[in-house]
């Protein structure tokens, strides 16, 4: 039996509240016959000018973890942000499918599992994206196989700084270094020369500049096609092309369709990932371009029980919703303003630390509410006067 569709209004205490221009917070509660669902709901303008939805990568590598409230606090100088943590990661930190910043890729998408990009004018791009590669030395062109991930057997992969100061340690394999090399912006050719070779694993990743990694067959193509010296072509392919999207995290599935919930996506995602009632983390996109940022309790009875991932499509379909997805779920579910805790995540231990997030960014001037005003005396005038704060980021 699904959610009732009743969105009852949460106490005068937690009404509807504005983080910052244009940006509001509210937190609702909905009755099931499995116990009540506490709904964090945050809306916000289309994200052009002043606002932008941009994924942030946990400590500025793709191996590692960081919590959200610890990303907002370390960009703060640069935005007043509020958001979600992003895609579904490894126990290294490595997100399962794609990132993009900036529109240059550090991570490849899982193609059989929704991505959602966000294009300049603010629009959301919820499909599935397949990742190919190719790498050009003194031979014909061959495939490259992954993107700051290790190679399988008799693969190649492609290291950017992205990664970390260097690349995995490996036996028997061949690394080749490029510099300088442009960023990895996809369906573009990419050119640099080979200035080191090396074979044991752990090679520094030189700022503007990659690593090849290869192993088995591949290992000995790239020793003989790419000596020192030799200009290397690269090229990242995306299959659709996704043209124009500068922003893009992983995750999944697609919960909304053209304004409707979407029950079965057919996505590599277990039913036991999808079917019980968890925490989750939705984003989502209404017609004149607001974006909604969605997280539900859960694992606490008598608060939250938390929701099945068709329930989460129709609550953002309910919210207004035409385009939407999930992103990961459960004790990963974090919903964060200005490095304060929003919702209330699963884990014991509190906030988990996650792999990316997406951040609704506002970049004009915040000035937080004031604090209420103390009166001892009754008298309706306070016994000191606060200074007022604000922040400019611009």
């Amino acid at each position: 039996m699904g959610l009732l569709a009743l969105f009852l209004a949460a106490p005068a205490a937690a009404a509807q509240t504005t983080l910052m221009p244009g940006v509001t917070y509210e937190r609702g509660v909905q009755f099931t016959p499995h116990g009540p669902v506490a709904i964090h709901v945050v809306r916000g303008p289309r994200p052009t000018g002043l606002y932008a939805l941009r994924t942030v990568l946990s400590n500025e590598a793709i191996e590692g973890t960081e919590r959200v409230t610890a990303m907002q606090k370390r960009l703060a100088a640069s935005a007043t942000m509020v958001g979600v943590n992003g895609d579904l990661f490894a126990a290294s930190g490595h997100p399962s499918g794609v990132l993009m910043r900036g529109g240059v890729v550090e991570t490849a998408p899982h193609g059989d599992r929704s991505s959602t990009g966000v294009t300049p004018e603010g629009a959301l791009d919820v499909r599935r994206i397949e990742f190919f590669g190719t790498w050009r030395g003194l031979g014909q062109r061959r495939s490259l196989n992954d993107l700051n991930d290790p190679p399988g057997p008799n693969g190649i992969s492609l290291f950017t700084p992205s990664f970390g100061p260097a690349t995995p340690p490996q036996a028997g394999g061949v690394e080749v270094v490029i510099l300088p090399l442009p960023p990895t912006t996809p369906n573009t050719n990419l050119t640099g020369p080979v200035i080191q070779v090396a074979q044991a694993g752990g090679t520094p990743i030189p700022q503007g500049g990659a690593v090849l990694v290869a192993r088995g067959t591949a290992a000995a193509r790239l020793a003989e096609e790419a000596p020192i010296g030799t200009n290397v072509t690269l090229r990242i392919i995306f299959r659709p092309e996704w043209t124009g999207i500068t922003e893009a995290v992983g995750g999944g599935p697609v919960l909304v369709r053209s304004g409707g919930p979407v029950f079965r996506a057919h996505e590599a995602f277990l039913s036991s990932q999808l079917a019980p009632r968890h925490p989750r983390t939705g984003v989502g996109q209404l017609a004149d371009g607001r974006i909604l940022l969605v997280v539900t309790d859960g694992r606490r009875p008598g608060y939250s029980v938390g929701m099945t991932n068709f329930e989460l499509a129709q609550t953002l379909v309910r919210l207004g919703a035409v385009t939407g997805s999930a992103l990961d779920g459960g004790g990963s579910s974090t919903l964060a303003f200005d490095g304060s805790l929003l919702n209330r995540p699963s884990d014991p231990g509190g906030e988990r630390p996650v792999t990316n997030t997406l951040q609704l960014m506002y970049y004009g001037v915040y000035a937080p509410a004031p604090d209420a005003v103390i009166s001892p005396n009754g008298d309706g005038v306070a016994e000191q006067q606060r200074q007022l704060s604000y922040k400019v980021v611009q």
